[in-house]
């Protein structure tokens, strides 16, 4: 498999180029265009966050309840992925580490990758932010997407991100959500809501623009029903 990202960053999509007989899984709807040799059939998800409770699962995160997986046949095939809203594309390689991914971030993975749900807290409820996380393990590809630009931050110590600006995080640090301001008058106010504790060595992950903040700007200017 062989991945080549195009329009970076404002407008990303990724080109797969697939060996014969070779998949990719993807989150449904994802899919721009494809060689006509591709065979898709569409999935609950086997394994790990599988079978109908790991639908269920998924579709309560605000994921899709199936998944989409592409297969090419006794030639090799290209395959074209693109994010819902715009933004960067992500090409992490997960070997034996786990990654936490903000849980509409997941685009696509390869076969060796088990995709789970994880829990937030109840804090982060009242954030206006996601309470629900995907987690990543095991070992291949997984594609990420982010609303704007990505960035990459190198935490070895103590860091400080806002929720909605998280993409994904390694897991070998250690988190805790909290408000951004010490009083909860101030954290309404400044309009920063609730942010993230980062402790350890790790990577963090995070995208110029917070989709919660633009569709609820954007959301209040439109007309009623």
């Amino acid at each position: 498999m062989k991945l080549e990202l195009l329009h970076q960053p404002d407008s990303a999509v990724a080109k797969v180029l697939l060996d014969p007989q070779e998949e990719i899984l993807a989150e449904a709807g994802a899919m721009v265009a494809m060689s006509s040799s591709i065979d898709v059939s569409t999935t609950l998800r086997k394994g790990k966050g599988g079978g109908v409770l790991g639908g269920l699962k998924r579709m309560v995160a605000g994921e899709s309840l199936f998944i989409s997986v592409f297969r090419s046949g006794g030639s090799a095939a290209e395959l074209y992925l693109s994010p819902t809203l715009m933004g960067d594309i992500l090409p992490y390689t997960l070997s034996g580490t786990e990654l936490v991914i903000q849980s509409t971030s997941y685009l696509a993975s390869t076969p060796g990758v088990q995709i789970d749900l994880g829990f937030t807290g109840f804090k982060s409820l009242f954030s206006g932010e996601s309470l629900f996380w995907l987690t990543a393990n095991g070992s291949g590809l997984a594609l990420l997407n982010a609303f704007g630009s990505v960035y990459e931050i190198d935490v070895d110590g103590e860091y400080v991100v806002d929720t909605g600006h998280i993409v994904a995080f390694e897991r070998t640090l250690d988190y805790s959500i909290s408000k951004a301001n010490k009083s909860w008058a101030g954290a309404f106010f400044s309009g920063e809501g609730f942010v993230c504790h980062f402790k350890g060595k790790g990577k963090v992950f995070c995208q110029t623009h917070n989709p919660g903040s633009f569709g609820r700007m954007v959301g209040g200017k439109l007309p009623p029903r």
